[in-house]
């Protein structure tokens, strides 16, 4: 996978993780990866019939092949392949991953739910060593708010919530996604004040700060 150039020793490249079935043309992350020159996507392979240890090698593969700091921006089930990802790799505060915008995951715990999305379950709850940020549409059919809002605080992860757009994909009719690029850009600070301690950043709107649930999460700008 040939990953571009960073302009600078000190930013990250955006890994973009798409879900079953892959982000089509007319998905943000899609758009994302045409539009912002540090992104790139990563090929998981069997995108219609996911296998959770494959998807979870090649995600492992993508973020060392990087050889830089690395943002995660996961839609779908590739956010539970960053859960699977952290529970087996284990990686420290100090690893390649700077960040990660967590985005529509699905309830993989549900009765009943597509069998494909159910291989990723019991969804695995520890806490990642990296800022992120959980982004949820009240009216998900594939995960409730309520469940949505308990994954951000096993993950510790900020929580946004980003209003009544479905599954936050295509058929959401999101285009660019201007809500989602402003969290990105909200990790981005962040990963830039790990660099720069002096950097401030307000606390962007819809987004809910639940108490430090760890030491690392004094890095996020608009902590109390």
């Amino acid at each position: 996978m040939p990953f571009p150039e960073a302009p600078t020793g000190r930013e990250p490249l955006v890994l973009l993780i798409p879900g079953l079935n892959d982000s089509g043309p007319d998905h943000w992350q899609t758009r994302w990866e045409q539009s912002l020159p540090r992104a790139a996507r990563v090929e998981l392979g069997m995108w219609d019939d996911p296998h959770r240890n494959t998807w979870v090698n090649q995600l492992n593969l993508a973020i060392h092949r990087a050889e830089r700091p690395v943002i995660l921006v996961a839609h779908s089930l590739g956010c539970i392949t960053v859960a699977w990802w952290n529970e087996y790799e284990r990686p420290g505060a100090n690893g390649p991953v700077v960040g990660a915008l967590l985005v529509a995951p699905p309830d993989v715990d549900r009765p009943g739910l597509d069998p494909r999305l159910a291989r990723f379950g019991a969804c695995p709850r520890s806490e990642l060593p990296f800022p992120s940020i959980l982004a949820a549409s009240r009216n998900d059919p594939h995960c409730a708010i309520r469940p949505a809002i308990a994954l951000a605080r096993d993950w510790g992860s900020r929580f946004a919530d980003v209003g009544e757009v479905g599954h936050i994909n295509a058929q959401s009719g999101l285009g660019e996604w201007a809500e989602g690029r402003r969290l990105l850009a909200q990790l981005e600070a962040v990963a830039s004040a790990a660099f720069d301690a002096d950097r401030q950043v307000d606390s962007p709107a819809g987004l809910t700060r639940y108490p430090p649930r760890r030491e690392s999460e004094v890095a996020w700008p608009w902590a109390s």
